[in-house]
């Protein structure tokens, strides 16, 4: 895609647009790099600060005829507010006619299911300080009230120097004072047993300690290369139950007696004892020896650190924008030109489409947002407070 696209000869774009808002032409795409449930996912460069992000475009058609707009908008929503070290930060969110776009934080190191596939072996410190920043990180998601509810291998991603981050926020779901989660949502074998409780009516629902369970199964498949319950995407609710009600968590011998308890502890059935604390796992012997003020700040280096020779994902994602996919990027422009006078015929001739109806008030709802420009209004006026207490003293 990046060959597809001169970066000479055009002149830069201004930051924003007359409305104070980013858009699809202060971008430059370079190259396409992975897929979600709603949307494709692309390198992109900001072309006036030449910033390089990771851009989630999302089809509007695709979203209505399948009834997700609402995750999309609650993602949305929830990715503005928040901004921590081991979370894919929002940085813009921006529509046209074809798509809704959310710019995020590019990490480069691939996603940890990519790792694995590719028989990469963690040793035990290595996952150890994944579940002490993946902890950091749902502490800070706890205090903002959002549970995440798909902790999985595919939603952590790796930057360049093996630190790990938190993505795809498209089930998670915000919780209002003593309230709870009833849902069933998520990924079938990292869902907490009273995800699946709650599905049979068997309790009044659930919170946040749903993803500290799913953390203590990606921690044991990461060390282990298998997962601790055999449940799959068509294993029946009963048959899962089942499991937990009777099957014991199995550990090998290569893993520390310290690295078991804490397991252990993660994967209680009983949420009521389980440990989904950041000050319980601060508390627990086997991490007597971890500063999580220097985990915080990104300064105790992981052990595996991505390749940095090549992009760490699947190749065909590129040959599938390029050959297959139908309504290419690049040519997004004259797609939508052509768009634009199909719709004003259709007006004029006083036609009624049902789904251009629900396109115009996804547009209407639909709020862009822009942390590059907040930054730059929070930075000005510290500054002016500064100056003004300068010039008082």
């Amino acid at each position: 895609m990046g060959g597809l696209h001169s970066s000479s000869a055009k002149k830069t774009p201004p930051e924003t647009d007359q409305h104070g808002e980013v858009h699809f032409d202060h971008f430059q795409i370079l190259r396409a790099i992975g897929k979600g449930s709603f949307g494709k996912v692309c390198i992109v460069q900001k072309k006036n600060t030449r910033k390089l992000y990771a851009m989630k475009y999302m089809n509007k058609m695709m979203c209505i005829e399948k009834d997700a707009v609402r995750n999309v908008f609650r993602e949305q929503e929830i990715l503005q507010t928040v901004d921590h070290p081991f979370l894919v930060n929002l940085w813009f969110s921006f529509q046209d006619e074809e798509d809704m776009c959310m710019v995020v934080d590019l990490l480069l190191g691939g996603d940890l299911r990519y790792h694995m596939l590719q028989n990469v072996s963690f040793d035990e410190s290595c996952v150890k300080l994944y579940i002490c920043e993946i902890a950091l990180a749902l502490e800070y998601l706890q205090s903002k009230g959002i549970i995440h509810r798909d902790i999985k291998p595919d939603n952590i991603l790796l930057d360049e120097a093996g630190h790990v981050h938190l993505t795809d926020f498209n089930v998670a779901t915000v919780l209002l004072d003593g309230q709870l989660a009833t849902s069933m949502s998520g990924t079938k074998p990292y869902m907490a047993p009273e995800v699946f409780s709650c599905s049979v009516d068997e309790c009044n629902g659930y919170s946040y300690p749903v993803d500290w369970w799913s953390l203590g199964i990606m921690a044991y498949e990461i060390l282990r290369g298998k997962r601790p319950f055999e449940i799959h995407v068509n294993t029946p609710v009963p048959d899962v139950l089942l499991m937990f009600a009777s099957q014991k968590v199995h550990f090998s011998s290569t893993i520390s007696d310290g690295m078991k308890d804490l397991l252990q502890k993660l994967l209680s059935v009983d949420p009521r004892s389980r440990m989904c604390k950041l000050q319980h796992m601060e508390n627990h012997v086997y991490m007597a020896d971890v500063d999580f003020s220097k985990v915080l700040r990104c300064e105790v280096k992981p052990s595996f650190i991505p390749a940095k020779d090549h992009l760490n994902c699947d190749p065909t994602f590129e040959l599938e924008e390029m050959i297959i996919e139908a309504k290419p990027l690049h040519k997004k422009k004259k797609r939508l030109a052509k768009t634009a006078s199909t719709k004003s015929n259709q007006t004029s001739q006083g036609d009624v489409d049902p789904m251009q109806l629900c396109l115009e008030n996804l547009e209407r709802e639909f709020k862009p947002f822009n942390r590059e420009k907040a930054k730059l209004m929070h930075n000005e006026a510290v500054s002016g407070e500064v100056e003004q207490t300068g010039i008082g003293s």
